[in-house]
């Protein structure tokens, strides 16, 4: 059973960077407080045109009052971004998921070291907060195009006179710049460190290679854009729907999703792209094809769920709890 979306106003609207703008939510009266959520966390906004789209909280954990997240305007948006930047005004109402959160700090970590690209700072600033709290060593490595482009650089500036806090700096399109050797970052950790990274493709791409050597359980990485595409079948095959008695035929160039829109079946789902986790579907019987970037890849062998937005089946049949 899906979780009562909230309804929230938009508090404040202020302009981060470069194509950045941050977006304040507050609870409408009587209520004081929205959920409590962990650093690494996301929200789905149900825009007024449709759309539903995820973003990282990027405020406090300790706050209650408000939740906080920023928005690059893409320009490549499917409609997400463009619509937060040109319509979206201070005032408006709107429609909120409950937090989840499956890019989560371990708060065991006796130090963490972040690495952020662009508009994959905003994780890490919740992450940064809480680490603050605990008194646990953090360094964080930003990567943006320019400076002009940079975030929220005042408010981790703020960190840096804290013991155990460290901010590195890097604009790979200055004069001079160049990215940054993700090898070497993840050589020199120190012991017993765990790692996070949020940012572009090819970053994510980079960081998976430079951290191949490392225990999986110290590194942690979430992306904003997926690097594949998702499922569609070259042969198709067959979906039994359990609780509502339904089946289909998933054809050949279809996606399942697709699929479930077309009989009125399908789950809640935002991002199409096994980003969010919105749409995980218990899966009763059959071998699903996995192309999520949500579950772990011990979750994915379990084979007993799926993101049906963007995942198929690799057997001819598959039983989901729908």
């Amino acid at each position: 059973m899906s979780t009562p979306l909230l309804q929230v106003r938009v508090r404040a609207t202020t302009f981060e960077a470069e194509g950045i703008l941050s977006f304040e939510l507050c609870p409408l009266p009587p209520a004081t407080n929205l959920p409590a959520f962990t650093a690494g966390a996301h929200i789905d906004l149900h825009l007024g045109n449709g759309l539903v789209r995820s973003y990282s909280l990027l405020n406090d954990p300790q706050e209650r009052h408000r939740y906080v997240i920023a928005v690059n305007r893409d320009a490549h948006s499917r409609g997400g971004s463009r619509y937060l930047h040109d319509e979206l005004r201070t005032g408006s109402v709107l429609q909120i998921s409950h937090p989840r959160n499956h890019f989560p700090l371990d708060e065991t970590s006796p130090c963490n070291v972040f690495i952020a690209g662009g508009i994959g700072i905003t994780p890490m600033l919740s992450m940064v907060a809480r680490c603050h709290t605990l008194g646990t060593p953090w360094k964080l490595y930003y990567s943006a195009r320019t400076r002009q482009h940079a975030a929220f650089v005042g408010l981790l500036e703020s960190y840096q006179h804290q013991p155990g806090a460290e901010l590195l700096l890097n604009f790979d399109h200055a004069p001079g710049g160049k990215l940054l050797d993700l090898a070497t970052i993840a050589a020199s950790l120190p012991p017993g460190a765990h790692l996070y990274c949020c940012g572009p493709v090819a970053m994510l791409d980079a960081y998976t290679k430079a951290t191949a050597s490392l225990e999986p359980h110290r590194v942690h990485m979430e992306y904003f854009a997926a690097p594949e595409a998702g499922a569609t079948e070259s042969g198709g095959y067959t979906v039994e729907l359990q609780r509502s008695s339904k089946t289909l035929q998933i054809e050949a160039g279809q996606t399942l999703l697709d699929g479930l829109i077309a009989i009125g079946a399908e789950p809640p789902y935002s991002c199409r792209e096994g980003l969010c986790g919105t749409c995980e579907v218990k899966v009763l019987c059959g071998t699903p094809d996995h192309r999520d970037l949500v579950l772990s890849p011990a979750e994915k062998a379990a084979n007993d769920r799926m993101m049906v937005c963007c995942s198929g089946a690799k057997s001819e049949r598959l039983v989901l709890d729908l």
